[in-house]
C-alpha cells in the first residue's frame, strides 16, 4: 500500500539529489530509506529510479509520479497548516530563511513578538547570504532583498530598496567632498563581495540636472561579504560604500557619516525586499507573520529616517 511518507521520501531523494542527503534530512540511514523507496516501487508496480553506484535518474514513470506526488504532499501540508492555524490556540511550524543582516535586524525582533503572541507555534529560522532553495529545503517563507528570480513562487513586496552612498567625515576631510561620480570613483571604496556576487557597480546620473543614467565601477582594496563589516569599515575611514538603508541601525549623523552625491539621481536597480512563499493560498500563520513584520518596518520603512530628508534626496526613489 502506498503511504504519503514513502511519497515524501521519494520527493526528498530527488530534490536533494542523493539518498544520503535525503536520509540525513529525516535522520535515517541509507539502507532504511532505500527500503522505503523499493516498497513504494513494489506497491506502484513500476520503477521510479534508475540507480547506479554513484547516482540515479528518474524513469519516465518516476517523472510523472513525482509531479503528482508533489501536488499531493503540498496539499496535505497546506491542509495541516490551515487546520493548525485555526485552532483556538494557533499552532504549527513555520520554516523561514533570510539573509543574515535582514534576519538579525528585522526578523528576530518580529519572531520574538510573534512567539509571545502564539506560544504554541514553532519557528525555524535559517540565516544565510547564499539563497536557499525554498522548495527543496522545505521552507515555508523566505525574505529576499534584490531582484526576483523564482517565477514559480509567490512574492509580496514589503518594502522598497533605498540606496545611498556614504562615507565618514574623516574620510571626506582626507580626500575632499566629491562633486561628480567620476570624482567619487577615484576614491577607495569598500565593496560587497560574496561568492559569485560582487556589487561594485553604481547607476548614477552624470550631473544633478541630467536624467541620463551611467554605470560607474567602484574601486577599492577591501572586499567583504558582511554588510555590517562594510559599515564598520566606512566608519573607520577605509573607503566609501553604497548601501541599502535597511542595513543602517541608526541615523548616519549619529554614526559620524555623511551621504554623498545626494543631488544626483541614483538607480534603485528594480530591486526590493520581498516575502516569498511557495503557495498562493497562504495559511493565516504565515499571513500574520508577514503582517507583524510589515507593521514593525512601517510604510514607508522607518530606516528611511536614517538619512535626514532622504525622501527628497537622490532625485528619484521610485522602484
Amino acid at each position: 500500500m502506498i503511504t504519503t511518507n514513502q511519497l515524501a521520501l521519494f520527493i526528498d531523494v530527488v530534490q536533494q539529489g542523493s539518498f544520503a542527503k535525503a536520509a540525513a534530512l529525516h535522520d535515517m540511514d541509507n539502507s532504511s530509506l532505500s527500503k522505503q523507496i523499493k516498497k513504494l516501487e513494489t506497491s506502484l508496480g513500476v520503477q521510479l529510479l534508475n540507480r547506479s553506484t554513484r547516482s540515479f535518474a528518474l524513469t519516465p514513470a518516476g517523472e510523472e509520479i513525482l509531479t503528482q506526488a508533489n501536488v499531493l504532499i503540498n496539499t496535505l501540508h497546506q491542509i495541516q497548516n490551515i487546520a493548525d492555524s485555526y485552532q483556538k490556540t494557533p499552532k504549527g511550524h513555520i520554516r523561514i530563511t533570510s539573509s543574515i543582516a535582514f534576519g538579525q535586524m528585522y526578523l528576530q525582533p518580529t519572531i520574538s513578538q510573534y512567539l509571545k503572541k502564539f506560544p504554541e507555534v514553532k519557528i525555524t529560522l535559517s540565516l544565510d547570504d547564499k539563497r536557499n532553495d525554498i522548495i527543496a529545503d522545505h521552507f515555508d517563507l523566505a525574505f529576499r532583498v534584490g531582484k526576483l528570480s523564482d517565477s514559480n513562487l509567490i512574492a509580496k513586496k514589503i518594502a522598497k530598496t533605498n540606496f545611498a552612498i556614504i562615507a565618514s567625515k574623516t574620510f571626506i576631510a582626507k580626500h575632499g567632498m566629491p562633486e561628480t561620480p567620476n570624482e567619487l570613483i577615484k576614491l577607495p571604496a569598500v565593496i560587497y563581495s560574496n561568492g559569485k556576487v560582487t556589487l561594485d557597480q553604481m547607476q548614477l546620473s552624470s550631473s544633478p540636472t541630467s536624467n541620463e543614467m551611467n554605470s560607474y565601477r567602484m574601486k577599492g582594496n577591501y572586499k567583504v561579504s558582511d554588510v555590517k563589516s562594510i559599515i564598520e569599515a566606512v566608519k573607520d575611514g577605509v573607503g566609501y560604500a553604497m548601501v541599502d538603508l535597511f542595513n543602517l541601525e541608526q541615523n548616519i549623523n549619529e554614526l559620524d557619516l555623511v551621504a554623498l552625491l545626494t543631488d544626483h539621481k541614483i538607480s534603485m536597480m528594480d530591486t526590493g525586499i520581498y516575502a516569498i512563499y511557495p503557495h498562493r493560498n497562504q495559511t493565516p500563520l504565515i499571513t500574520e507573520f508577514i503582517n507583524h513584520l510589515q507593521n514593525n518596518i512601517g510604510t514607508p520603512p522607518y530606516w528611511e529616517r536614517h538619512i535626514t530628508n532622504y525622501h527628497s534626496l537622490y532625485r528619484s526613489q521610485e522602484n
